[in-house]
């Protein structure tokens, strides 16, 4: 059996093997097959070698030794190492409950399955899904140990690409794209121009070659670039077949006894028109505690993940790896298998399900009076879309003032009996949060719509809807009472955390705002509040977009820890994500801990759980999956735009740096390169304050927030890319000056420095 494991990270140069001299192969073979220790002597008796072979000889051991093919045991003997080198670039691919962490080497080519080592010393930082190490590697009494040495970048030797076809040649262009290099293709494994592949990089530069490893298709074609973003970022999209047969033997248990009977309650769950699971629901009527007088109580019911998915299962272990499911336009790549996320544990109109619910008791002015969490089974009265649910509420309005109007047939009752009334508790949920003022920043979000057969319709931003806030409002309580719930035990808690701003990233923000001649004073307490004054005070101007998300690239990343640290953006002190277990770890356990804290039954922590190193992982793995979406977006919409390529399109521009500016365009977004270049013969300077580029004669200008327009010159749906080329005679690429009509500064540069032409390079702070 012959070992082929290589070190990933060397690219040694193959060398002109020596006449006579046994293969790697015959090597192994004979170290395996000798009935008594192996050494270079005995290999060289062996093969019959001369003096010069010998040296050789010795050079090939020591290269044998390298790749982990071989290693040498007390003397001069020889012994196969199992294919995994003493030094090697390993991948993680798991971190069980109790905090350990397992990998297995990258690149494996061995005949045998593929080994897993427990990775010691965590000196170095917790270590996430994906992640790749160098380590040294050693055989315990307990199996493979890992010791890493160093964390590495994330890997850049499997490539996704096009090949592209050259006369009698092929070559790989990335999708990536940052990456402008092609490469030429060594072994195309059967794929032809055109064809989207996964290919593995070789050599080193300026001779970098690829070998096809897989051939992905048509890039293309319907659900293609969704495709580029799993492979590219190594999501996983497939379940094992122990994982499905486990979720299907699962799927078939009874619910349990001893569960809250809510079947009889007119519970909804209102979601997206196109939603693939539905793992919340609510319903809320008047409180008849006299206690709580003018007050309401409300229900929020949860998919009960955590009876079907316990620790230690196959399914939690996929489910960990995963950390969340990834939703794209054409697919989502669920955290559960679909006979879980999509049917058992999804709340469905008429089918009896598992939940568990959040009781809340709201007063009058919308602060929460008290909660408490049972495990239940509900009975949905319906499932709704959003814009449904809202025109129901808009023709209940109509109808009270015209009451002539005739009710709508198909949801009257349900109006009155659950609709109007979690309408009603919200406006008081709507008030307080008002009143304690989260951050607000409405920056719509881009909807792609495909037709039946996964073409692109549409892209245009998602319309926000009262009932989308209502939702919100109420998964907003819900979350803060399992915080406080778990809290008041004393047991862990996976924390939603929002850390304010830091003081760079507000000073760089006062910067911004000076330009724009907007007062923000650095010495005052940093609340959400702060930045909505200042929303407010520019009032409905054509900048107040780029205002709003210069807000928001100033806000720190949110992630998932142990410790509170509060959550600015809602400004909350105690936040926990509890709505989504079907899509998302955290909530699966904070479900856990709460049926441990409250014991509601089985399906608890384990008790090992490593609560800090769980929040670091499936932080990383929601950044992994957010890059993801937001990628395949920019490919549908390189692709809607695609038809456009040559014409004149309006645009925003969204930043600006030495090299050029990038554009969006208005109202479907994508992000384009517009290089410095391409604006003419003129010398531009980069006013880094400012964010604008000046020509340094003539004074064109060109800064963040601006609107113009420009020609679509490349729109590549592969990598999501698209390039932009200053129209012929107008601006200063053109040479007939720039339009004032199409400026998008406030007013006051017009006003001092006259017309945009005439703008001379400073810093505006001097």
């Amino acid at each position: 059996m012959a070992f082929r494991a290589r070190t990933p990270y060397l690219n040694p140069v193959p060398k002109k093997p020596t006449p006579g001299l046994p293969t790697r192969e015959q090597v192994l073979d004979f170290i395996t097959s000798s009935d008594k220790p192996a050494g270079k002597r005995e290999i060289a008796r062996a093969f019959g070698l001369t003096a010069q072979q010998k040296i050789a000889l010795k050079a090939l051991l020591k290269d044998m030794g390298d790749e982990g093919l071989i290693d040498s045991a007390p003397g001069r003997a020889f012994h196969r190492m199992g294919g995994v080198p003493k030094v090697t670039v390993l991948r993680i691919v798991d971190v069980d409950s109790g905090g350990n962490v397992w990998a297995s080497p990258e690149r494996w080519e061995a005949d045998v399955p593929t080994p897993r080592l427990r990775v010691r010393d965590r000196k170095r930082g917790a270590l996430g899904v994906g992640d790749r190490i160098l380590a040294r590697t050693e055989e315990t009494g307990g199996g493979l140990t890992a010791h890493p040495m160093k964390v590495l970048a994330p890997s850049a030797e499997q490539v996704i690409g096009v090949l592209r076809g050259e006369g009698d040649r092929l070559w790989l262009q990335a999708v990536d794209k940052k990456e402008r290099r092609e490469y030429a293709v060594s072994d195309a494994g059967g794929a032809a121009a055109g064809d989207l592949v996964m290919a593995e990089l070789a050599g080193r530069p300026p001779r970098i070659t690829a070998r096809v490893t897989q051939r992905l298709g048509d890039p293309f074609a319907p659900r293609s670039f969704s495709l580029i973003a799993i492979h590219k970022l190594g999501i996983p999209d497939t379940f094992s077949e122990d994982t499905l047969e486990e979720a299907e033997r699962v799927a078939r248990q009874p619910l349990g006894e001893g569960r809250e009977d809510l079947t009889a309650i007119p519970i909804v769950a209102i979601d997206p028109a196109d939603a693939r699971d539905h793992d919340d629901a609510v319903w809320a009527a008047p409180d008849d505690d006299p206690a709580n007088d003018g007050g309401w109580k409300a229900i929020v019911a949860i998919a009960d993940v955590s009876f079907y998915v316990r620790p230690g299962s196959a399914l939690d272990r996929e489910a960990r790896a995963r950390g969340n499911s990834v939703y794209f336009p054409d697919r989502v790549v669920p955290m559960l298998p679909e006979v879980l996320s999509a049917d058992v544990c999804s709340l469905k109109a008429g089918e009896d399900r598992a939940a568990l619910a959040c009781h809340l008791q709201v007063t009058k002015t919308g602060t929460l009076k008290s909660w408490r969490f049972t495990r239940a089974v509900v009975r949905l009265a319906a499932n709704i879309a959003y814009e449904d649910a809202q025109a129901a509420i808009d023709a209940r309005s109509s109808r009270a003032e015209t009451p002539g109007s005739p009710p709508e047939d198909w949801d009257a009752a349900l109006v009155e009996t659950t609709l109007a009334p979690l309408w009603d508790c919200w406006r008081a949920l709507a008030a307080a949060r008002d009143k304690r003022e989260p951050l607000d920043l409405d920056l719509p979000e881009r909807r792609v719509v495909l037709d039946e057969k996964g073409r692109i319709m549409s892209v245009a931003p998602r319309e926000r809807l009262d009932a989308h806030r209502l939702i919100e409002d109420y998964m907003i309580a819900a979350n803060v009472a399992a915080a406080k719930a778990l809290e008041a035990k004393k047991a862990p808690v996976m924390y939603r955390v929002h850390e304010p701003p830091a003081r760079e990233k507000v000073a760089a923000l006062k910067d911004y705002l000076d330009t724009f001649e907007i007062p923000f004073a650095l010495g005052q307490v940093i609340k959400p509040s702060t930045f909505n004054r200042i929303i407010e005070r520019i009032g409905d101007v054509a900048f107040r977009p780029e205002i709003m998300e210069q807000i928001l690239r100033t806000q720190t990343q949110a992630y998932y820890a142990p410790a509170n640290h509060g959550h600015f953006g809602l400004s909350l002190g105690s936040y926990a994500h509890f709505t989504s277990p079907i899509r998302r770890y955290a909530d699966l356990m904070v479900h856990r801990a709460l049926v441990s804290a409250y014991a509601l039954g089985p399906g608890g922590l384990a008790g090992n759980e490593d609560f800090e190193l769980a929040g670091e992982t499936i932080s990383k793995l929601e950044r992994r999956a957010m890059e993801a979406e937001r990628e395949t977006i920019d490919r549908y919409v390189a692709a809607f735009l695609s038809e456009r390529v040559g014409e004149l399109v309006e645009v925003r521009i969204t930043g600006v740096t030495n090299f050029g500016f990038f554009a969006t365009v208005d109202g479907i977004g994508g992000d384009g390169l517009m290089p410095v270049r391409d604006l003419g013969r003129e010398y531009f300077r980069f006013d880094e304050a400012a964010r604008r580029l000046v020509g340094e004669h003539s004074g064109e200008e060109y800064a963040q927030g601006q609107r113009l327009e420009l020609r679509l010159a490349e729109a590549n749906p592969v990598s999501g890319a698209l390039r932009f080329e200053l129209p012929e005679g107008r601006y200063g690429g053109g040479g007939g000056g720039r339009d004032p009509a199409r400026s998008n500064k406030p007013p006051r540069v017009l006003k001092r420095r006259g017309r945009p032409g005439n703008l001379r390079h400073q810093n505006r702070k001097k």
